[in-house]
């Protein structure tokens, strides 16, 4: 039975400011899980800390709220405990590339087959407004007293170098585009990030939606505004990597993401910057070493018997260390 959005809906109370970016990612999100082929009873929804975090509670769905910066460590466990599940990671740009950014790191160098989605505004939403790590360099939003001391992370370079296989960015408003983008994610086999920039009406007030729209410069000709972001597959841009490329090939390739994912202010790519499906998973890895992970996962292996004592025999094992002492005396 095809799953419908009404299906995902809960009765809490969503609590995000009114123009939000929130609302779209969550709209999105949604559509995108009615569209795929997924087993309601096995996706599992990880979210951090911050106003991202709350999408859990709005989504009927298993959830998991978990600490800040930690999102991560959870979905992979989970994911790792038991692959059939479709584990969705989702946290804010603070809570992902700041406290968050070791797990970020090597969880691409791991390249489970999972799917993270990091809503970005540019600031601590929840706690008042500092800046995130992705805010640029000398920019004061309304609640920073002066001006960004910090450099700011690139979520895309910073992906591509840590491993990830799949990387991607869409926009809050562009609910389309972003639906799509979500769902070639959780198809692709590793580990996918999405990136999503969004408004955060209340704290940034420089990256709003209208400086998103392109309201602040009005095309001559058409009269209309000219948005910021732009798709980059009708561009023809392609950053797959296939197994039959030559390695001259792969290194053009990389320098041509590279490039896309530095280009930022009047123009801002938005789509799969990068694919990559020819680097095993690292269930695959584990496969290779454990040829029964799979088929006996950790989840679906016994932990107790009904009576409360433990399946293991450890009797070969006594045995093994008794034989050892008597031929060491």
């Amino acid at each position: 039975m095809a799953l419908k959005l009404s299906d995902l809906r809960t009765d809490v109370h969503n609590d995000w400011c009114p123009g939000c970016g929130d609302f779209g990612i969550e709209a999105g999100l949604k559509m995108a899980l009615t569209e795929l082929p997924i087993d309601i009873n096995k996706l599992v929804l990880f979210s951090g800390i911050g106003c991202s975090g709350k999408i859990v509670h709005f989504t009927n769905a298993t959830g998991v709220h978990t600490l800040h910066g930690r999102v991560l460590p959870f979905a992979q466990g989970a994911k790792l405990a038991n692959p059939d599940l479709e584990v969705i990671a989702i946290g804010g740009d603070g809570d992902g590339l700041g406290i968050g950014v070791g797990h970020f790191v090597h969880a691409g160098r791991r390249n489970i087959d999972m799917t993270y989605i990091i809503h970005d505004n540019g600031v601590y939403g929840l706690t008042k407004g500092q800046a995130s790590p992705t805010l640029q360099l000398g920019m004061q939003t309304k609640s920073l007293p002066m001006p960004n001391i910090n450099t700011s992370v690139n979520p895309i370079l910073l992906a591509l170098a840590s491993g990830f296989t799949f990387i991607a960015r869409s926009y809050a408003y562009n609910t389309k585009h972003l639906k799509e983008t979500v769902k070639k994610a959780v198809a692709h086999k590793g580990f996918a990030l999405v990136v999503i920039l969004q408004p955060c009406p209340t704290y940034n007030d420089i990256n709003t939606k209208e400086w998103y729209g392109g309201e602040d410069r009005i095309d001559p000709v058409t009269k209309k505004p000219t948005p910021r972001p732009y798709e980059l597959e009708p561009t023809g841009y392609d950053g797959r990597i296939t197994p039959m490329m030559s390695e001259e090939d792969v290194e053009k390739k990389m320098s041509q993401i590279i490039e896309k994912s530095r280009e930022w202010g009047d123009k801002i790519p938005i789509g799969v910057f990068y694919q990559n499906e020819t680097i095993p998973t690292y269930e695959d890895r584990i496969k290779a070493r454990l040829p029964s992970y799979l088929s006996e996962p950790p989840a679906a292996q016994q932990l107790a018997r009904t009576n409360g004592t433990s399946p293991v025999n450890l009797a070969s094992l006594a045995r093994e260390l008794v034989f050892e002492k008597l031929v060491v005396a």
